[in-house]
Order: structure tokens, then sequence, then C-alpha cells
């Protein structure tokens, strides 16, 4: 059963979490055409499928995947991918410099800034470098709504994603998110990571300097 986490009128956005890792799959379906955007196939088709069933639900019209948006290579988000795309035939987006790591073609390849415009919302690209050289960060923003950053393993309630204890790669990622996210998106902007739970640029942004200073 999926959950609904947002109604904005013209769309919804739904989630489930699946895996041993607790990985976050978001799926945004616009009511009137049915045109749908997931987030990470990460694991569990199945379940992945019930989540676009869901989500047809919310549509006036029969609901048609236009794009697998994948956030970055690691293993665990894209362990589904390959079984969805033969089961929906849809394309599959990811950013240019983890393009190599993705188990299926790309045929979307993402650099920073790139908006995809689909039938009832677009998406924005966020390149945030350090957790994997391609991450990307998917910003949905709908008039009279704080804008929503599906984060993936980049920012998460508490930090900005692992980098392995590498100090340059921390400063890039960190860098990134201070100038890519907080600089650009207001408080009340709404935090989706790959794991765990919700967020707002609000709640974190107090505690930039603590990470900065900690180095994770």
């Amino acid at each position: 059963m999926s959950t609904l986490v947002k109604d904005l009128g013209r769309l919804t956005v739904r989630s489930i979490s699946v895996s041993e890792m607790d990985n976050n799959v978001y799926l945004i379906t616009a009511k009137r055409s049915g045109a749908q955007v997931l987030i990470d196939a990460a694991d569990d088709l199945p379940a992945i499928q019930e989540l676009l069933a869901d989500g047809a639900e919310d549509a006036a019209e029969p609901a048609q995947l236009a794009l697998i948006a994948t956030t970055h290579q690691h293993w665990d988000h894209v362990r589904a991918l390959e079984g969805l795309v033969e089961a929906t035939g849809a394309p599959v987006a990811a950013g240019r410099q983890d393009v190599a790591g993705i188990p299926v073609p790309v045929s979307v390849v993402l650099d920073h800034g790139d908006v995809g415009n689909f039938d009832g919302f677009d998406l924005t690209a966020v390149h945030l470098r350090g957790h994997t050289p391609g991450s990307i960060a998917y910003v949905l923003e709908e008039e009279d709504a704080p804008p929503l950053i599906f984060s993936g393993d980049s920012l998460f309630p508490g930090g900005v994603g692992n980098t392995q204890k590498d100090a340059d790669r921390f400063a890039l990622l960190y860098g990134d998110v201070v100038d890519r996210l907080f600089t650009v998106y207001p408080d009340e902007s709404e935090v989706y990571p790959g794991h765990g739970r919700p967020t707002t640029l609000g709640a974190e942004r107090p505690h930039l300097g603590e990470w900065l200073e900690r180095g994770w």
C-alpha cells in the first residue's frame, strides 16, 4: 500500500519504502493526463507496480509511465530498474557522470539545470556531486505549494550524504547542496530523501555550519 505524500491539485505524489535498506520510491502522477514519473526503481518490482496502479487511480485518463528518474547509480537504488523497464518500456533518466553505472540503457542524460516537461508538471534536475559523481536531485515546483526536492542520497535530515570520509568529496557535496539547494529554494521547501523521513530546508538550514565543522 502506497502513502499519499502530497495532493497538489493538479497532481499527486505517492511513495513506498522497499528493501531492508528502507529505500524510498516516489511516484508523481498528473491528475488530468495520467502522466507519471517514478523516482528510483530501488527494489521489489511487484510493490512498484502496485504503486503505479495506486497512482493511476488518481488520474482522470489512463496512466502512462513517462519516465523512470534515477537519483544515482548505487545498487540499492536500481535493483528493480531492469524489470520495470522490461515491464513498461519507459525511458530512464540519470545524471551524465553516473550513466555508466546504471544497469540499463539511459535515454535521458541529465546535466545541472535540465528541465523535464511532462503533461501536467515539470521537473528540474539539480546536479549534486560527491555522494556519486552524477547524483541528481529532482525538484518539483507547483503554484501555491512549497517546492518538493527529491534528494536521493545527497541530503537527509541531519546532514548530507555519505562521502566515505573523503574530505574533497564532502566539500564538493556540501558546496553543491548549499549553492544549488539552500541558496536557491526557500525554507519551506520539502526534502524527500532516498531513505527515511522527509524534512525541510528550513529545519536543516541552522545546522549547516555544524555539518561543515564536523566534515560529514
